[in-house]
C-alpha cells in the first residue's frame, strides 16, 4: 500500500466571489480576536487590582484563545485564499496535536473557572485559604499539563493508522474525525481512546461546571437581599453563556466514538468554537466586567 504523504484540506468549496469575502470576514475576525484577548492579558498583567484569582483565570483563557485562533484560522485563510489547502502529515499531525491540547485545556479552565466562582459565592470566608496563589497556579498548571499529555496519547494513536488514499479532509484544520473516516486501517483502538478521553475530558470538565454553577444557583435563591442575587448571578450568567456555546458545539461532534458522515455540520459547529467563541469571550467575561471597564478607561484615558 502507498502511504499518504500529504493531506488536502478541503475547507469551504464556494464560488470565487464568495471565498473572498469569507476571507476578509475571517481574516477580520482572527485580528480583532488577537487584539481583544492581548488588551486582556495587558490590562490582567499591568493593574494590580485585577491580580485576583478569577482575571488570573481569565489572562490563561485570553492566551490559550490566542493560540487556538493561531492553530486553526491561518489553514482555513489558506483554503479561502488558494483553494483546497495542501498540508504534509507531518504539519497535519502537528496541528491536531496543538488543536487537541488546547481544546483539552479549556475544558479544565472553564471547570477552575467554575470551582472559583462556587468558592466566591458559596464559601466566601474560605476563599483566600481555598484559592491561594499555590492553588491557582496548580489548577493552570495541571490544565495546561493535561492537555498536553491527552494530546500526545491521542495524536500517537491516530499518527500510527495507516493512510493509503483517498486523502482529502473534507474540514479546514487536522481533526480527529475526518483523519479517522481517511484511515484505511482498523480503527477501533484509536476511536476507544478518543471515546474515553471525550468521556473523561469532555463530560468530566462539564460535570464539574454544571455541580459549581447548581450550587451557586441555590446558594443566589437563599440570598435574603434582591441586590446580592442580581451580583451573583451577573458575575456568573456570561460564564454559563460561553460553557453552554463551547460544549454544546464540542460535545456534539467529539463525544461519539463512530466516525462522523455529516462534516459539513462539523465544519459549521467547529467555526463555532474555533472562531467565534475566541472571539466572544473577552467581551462577554471581561469587557462587560465593571472592574475591566474601568481600568480600560483609564488605560485609554477615557473620561
Amino acid at each position: 500500500m502507498t502511504r499518504v504523504h500529504q493531506f488536502v484540506l478541503l475547507g469551504f468549496p464556494t464560488r470565487l466571489g464568495i471565498r473572498d469575502a469569507l476571507f476578509v470576514i475571517f481574516l477580520t475576525l482572527y485580528l480583532l480576536t488577537l487584539l481583544e484577548n492581548a488588551l486582556i492579558i495587558y490590562l490582567i498583567c499591568s493593574h494590580s487590582e485585577l491580580h485576583k484569582p478569577m482575571y488570573f483565570f481569565l489572562g490563561n483563557l485570553s492566551c490559550l484563545e490566542m493560540c487556538y485562533v493561531s492553530v486553526t484560522v491561518p489553514t482555513l485563510l489558506m483554503g479561502l485564499w488558494m483553494g483546497p489547502y495542501h498540508i504534509s502529515f507531518v504539519t497535519c499531525m502537528t496541528q491536531l496535536f496543538f488543536f487537541v491540547s488546547l481544546i483539552c485545556t479549556e475544558c479544565t479552565l472553564l471547570a477552575s473557572m467554575a470551582y472559583d466562582r462556587y468558592v466566591a459565592i458559596c464559601r466566601p470566608l474560605h476563599y483566600p485559604l481555598l484559592m491561594r496563589p499555590q492553588v491557582c497556579l496548580g489548577l493552570a498548571l495541571s490544565s495546561w499539563l493535561g492537555g498536553l499529555v491527552v494530546s500526545a496519547i491521542k495524536t500517537k494513536c491516530i499518527a500510527s493508522l495507516t493512510y493509503c488514499g483517498p486523502n482529502v479532509l473534507n474540514q479546514f484544520f487536522c481533526d480527529v474525525s475526518p483523519l479517522l473516516n481517511l484511515s484505511c486501517t482498523h480503527v477501533a483502538l484509536t476511536e476507544l481512546v478518543d471515546f474515553i478521553s471525550a468521556i473523561v475530558i469532555f463530560c468530566g470538565t462539564l460535570l464539574v461546571s454544571l455541580a459549581s454553577y447548581s450550587a451557586i444557583g441555590m446558594a443566589v435563591l437563599r440570598m435574603p437581599s434582591a441586590a446580592a442575587r442580581r451580583k451573583a448571578f451577573s458575575t456568573c450568567a456570561s460564564h454559563l453563556v460561553v460553557v453552554g456555546i463551547f460544549y454544546s458545539a464540542a460535545l456534539f461532534i467529539y463525544c461519539r466514538p463512530s466516525r462522523i458522515k455529516s462534516m459539513d455540520l462539523n465544519k459549521v459547529l467547529s467555526v463555532i468554537y474555533t472562531v467565534v467563541t475566541p472571539l466572544c469571550n473577552p467581551v462577554i467575561y471581561c469587557l462587560r466586567n465593571k472592574e475591566v471597564h474601568t481600568v480600560l478607561r483609564r488605560t485609554l484615558h477615557w473620561p
